[in-house]
């Protein structure tokens, strides 16, 4: 599948694709294991998916890691990812090195414990010269939160008259280019406060299967299908 990819035009093949990471729960409870084993699960799949991307030349990949609405889980749920974001970070930052690709973070993430944000600014600044891909990671985040915050950001610096260019660069995600594909696994059919602005005209994919069970090539398959689509983008 992936030489099928390869064969494609440049321009069949995404710049920028994000992924609505959902199901590490349900399968962790459908399989009868604790939740901890689904997003520890759900990590392994990130690591492949991340490889997966690299291979093809996806130049930029959005994960929705952590959201706005995730502080609503219990205590213990969220100290647990905390735990399993600063161990992942931290473990596969020298990985990311090898495979020149950096690492930029889209969200109020300076919430976060100072432990966890000193872990995060260290490996964007240890990652700060790779270039040939860039892994996006949506910590904190919560699309209309973005739109919000950048408007505020507008008018403290001055602006007058807000446009969408004002808006736009002052978004989370700045400067990386919009979505051309979001990917969203375990079958929901909703954007669930993901990237809202950025998804204007991006083309989705939807699969059943859920995060930990996403494979490479389940990968691919979207990757071919968005190359058999025709983007008008309104016209």
């Amino acid at each position: 599948m992936i030489n099928k990819i390869k064969s494609l035009p440049p321009n069949k093949i995404p710049i920028h694709v994000a992924i609505i990471m959902d199901g590490n729960r349900r399968w962790a409870r459908n399989k009868g294991f604790p939740l901890f084993y689904g997003h520890k699960k759900g990590v392994d799949t990130v690591k492949r998916i991340v490889e997966a991307a690299r291979k093809i030349q996806i130049k930029y990949l959005t994960l929705y890691t952590f959201s706005t609405e995730n502080w609503n889980r219990s205590k213990k749920e969220i100290n647990m990812l905390f735990s399993l974001l600063k161990k992942c970070i931290f473990d596969y930052r020298d990985e990311l090195k090898s495979n020149d690709i950096s690492l930029k973070v889209s969200g109020a993430y300076q919430e976060f414990s100072s432990d966890l944000v000193k872990i995060i600014d260290d490996t964007i600044s240890y990652l700060a010269d790779c270039k040939s891909m860039v892994l996006n990671l949506a910590l904190n985040y919560g699309g209309r939160k973005e739109i919000v915050d950048a408007v505020n950001k507008a008018i403290k610096d001055g602006v007058k008259v807000i446009t969408e260019d004002e808006i736009e660069k002052r978004l989370y995600t700045y400067p990386l280019p919009f979505p051309d594909l979001i990917i969203r696994t375990s079958g929901e059919m909703r954007i669930s406060n993901f990237l809202i602005w950025q998804s204007a005209y991006s083309e989705f994919y939807i699969t059943k299967k859920p995060w930990p069970e996403f494979t490479e090539d389940d990968f691919y398959k979207a990757i071919i299908e968005y190359s058999n689509r025709e983007r008008r983008m309104g016209r």
